[in-house]
């Protein structure tokens, strides 16, 4: 067994030495960051359900754990807006938002994840993460962009909103009661929404969010909005975070188990496609299965660390990318600067408005809305379409448990993927007169013979469509009342399981009985390799298996007399 290397295990011994201009390059990158981190904790940790404060935790320690032990020196780990969402609609089904119960669970749930990331890194298992399709992501994304949409209306309009009701039962209730709104509310929340578009229409070099989150809370206490009716951040708690092990319920911890693994699907498929950006930006190769073991590191320290689950931001890592940053030195100096938030600025953010956070979030999310990749699910296939359609109709119908959402569409997606599988294309070619195998279809009523007909199986051959391709045959022999010999075409059968093995063996009964062959031509390795080991290719024979079509079409023709020519059109 090879052992890692110390550079496999402590992946940033691989960064590059820093020199004087890698430093100030990765300084910028780093404060550029930094400046947006800030204000998006707080708005990511209101969407989660949280103290504001959970969410500056998120971006300290987590962070650096992340890009210490990823593969992608540039990805920004953190919380965002995705995973919050989920981390909110999962615990929000066990205990009341913002609740000590509440930060409990949330904890549980970032180690639960975290060790579900390491289990899949640890294993080289990263392949399985294309359980979560394109279609069933593109659907779930703009569904959750819309349901985060929806959850925030409360906050940038004032009117409360009974909990426990389902996201679309809310925003009825809003529609019915909006002559209700608080106008300050309403207020704030619109100029915010000004100020950051205007900062990202005429003034992008400038960090909007953070002018704007500075801007509204001296506007907030200037005015007395918290005393005006409107909601603040209130007090958050300075210093760096404390250390915590999470309560091990195991109720609650089997409760949270399949949110947990749909948090680290989700959360992953971020970081990936971030880290594929930044691959391809700076010509580096990236390890998705380190990448899983970085990301989870980062989730089961947050845990630890009193912190919501994080992941890769693609806002922040394009960020990241866009301001020049040349290796992790530039993740560090972002939690640099979040430390200084959280060790002395924290009491400054009192007066700020969380109609403002709310706007931001909707802002953040608006942008991952993407009707064009929809479309092209459906244009691609049936199949794709209607896992689409299923997860976006899912997701919205279970808000806020969009969770569920995108577990029916992985499910589905699974059903379809078997469901083609169990009936995979097989073609049925006869031998026609002039020596070669034809498709039947384009035979015809030509001469033919109609002793010896060819299967060709483009699939392979396990316990789903075993049965499938019996029943092939034994139309084969229901149709052609003088057969003496199936020739199976094996090139597209790259699987042979038990099923498989079981079905063959009580096919060479059956046709042997009724006087016919059959033969196995261009038979993959693997395929052989199976047939011996289980007794099959002696029960078949050796002398019907040919390693090519050409092989077998002169072995057939010398044994059933048939006046072809000795070479054959492979199919």
């Amino acid at each position: 067994m090879n052992l890692p290397s110390l550079r496999q295990l402590l992946p940033f011994l691989n960064w590059r030495r820093p020199t004087r201009e890698s430093l100030r390059a990765d300084l910028a990158a780093g404060l550029a960051v930094g400046l947006l981190v800030v204000p998006q904790s707080l708005a990511y940790a209101q969407l989660a359900g949280l103290p504001a404060q959970h969410g500056l935790y998120a971006a300290f320690i987590p962070a650096i754990i992340g890009v210490l032990f990823g593969s992608s020196a540039l990805l920004a780990t953190g919380p965002v807006a995705l995973t919050s969402m989920l981390t909110a609609s999962s615990v929000g089904l066990l205990t009341k938002p913002g609740s000590t119960e509440f930060v409990a669970y949330v904890l549980l749930i970032a180690l639960l994840s975290g060790l579900f990331q390491i289990g899949l890194g640890l294993a080289r298992a990263g392949i399985l993460l294309n359980l979560l399709s394109h279609p069933v992501l593109v659907g779930f994304i703009n569904a959750a962009a819309i349901v985060i949409v929806l959850t925030q209306l409360p906050m940038l309009t004032g009117i409360a909103v009974a909990p426990g009701q389902s996201t679309l039962a809310g925003v009825g209730h809003l529609l019915r009661d909006f002559d209700q709104a608080h106008l300050p509310t309403l207020a704030m929340a619109a100029l915010a929404l000004l100020l950051v578009l205007g900062f990202k229409r005429w003034a992008p070099r400038y960090p909007g969010a953070l002018l704007m989150v500075v801007g509204l809370t001296l506007l907030s206490f200037g005015l007395g909005f918290e005393r005006r009716g409107g909601a603040v951040v209130g007090d958050i708690p300075g210093g760096i975070p404390g250390l915590s092990v999470p309560t091990m319920h195991w109720q609650v911890l089997i409760a949270l188990i399949p949110a947990a693994f749909v948090i680290s699907l989700v959360s992953f498929m971020e970081a990936m496609s971030s880290s594929k950006v930044i691959a391809e930006k700076t010509r580096t190769r990236w390890d998705e299965n380190q990448e899983l073991i970085g990301q989870g590191l980062a989730k089961v320290v947050a845990a630890f660390c009193n912190a919501m689950p994080v992941s890769g931001s693609f806002s922040r890592s394009a960020l990241n990318l866009a301001s020049q940053a040349r290796s992790g030195w530039s993740a560090l100096f972002t939690s640099a600067l979040v430390l200084l938030a959280l060790l002395f600025f924290t009491s400054l953010l009192y007066h700020l408005p969380k109609p403002a956070l709310a706007a931001m979030i909707v802002l953040a999310v608006i942008g991952l809305i993407n009707w064009p990749a929809m479309r092209l699910a459906w244009q691609a296939g049936r199949d794709d379409g209607l896992a689409a359609g299923l997860t976006f109709v899912a997701t919205l119908a279970f808000a806020p448990n969009i969770q569920n959402g995108i577990l029916a569409g992985i499910l589905f997606s699974l059903g379809a993927f078997i469901f083609r599988r169990m009936k995979p294309r097989i073609s049925v070619q006869a031998l026609s007169s002039d020596g070669a195998f034809r498709d039947i279809d384009t035979v015809g009523a030509g001469p033919r013979h109609e002793r010896v007909v060819a299967l060709r199986f483009d699939a392979a051959l396990f316990f789903v469509n075993a049965s499938f391709f019996e029943e092939a045959v034994h139309q084969l022999e229901a149709d052609n009342p003088q057969l003496e010999c199936i020739v199976v075409f094996a090139h597209g059968i790259n699987i042979l399981d038990a099923s498989g093995v079981e079905m063959l063996r009580e096919l060479i009964r059956h046709l042997r009985e009724r006087g016919i062959t059959l033969v196995i031509s261009h038979a993959k390795p693997q395929f052989i390799e199976v047939a011996e080991r289980t007794g099959l290719m002696k029960q078949l024979g050796v002398e019907n298996v040919f390693d090519t079509h050409d092989a077998a079409l002169k072995a057939v023709s010398l044994r059933h007399g048939l006046q072809a020519e000795a070479q054959a059109a492979v199919p």
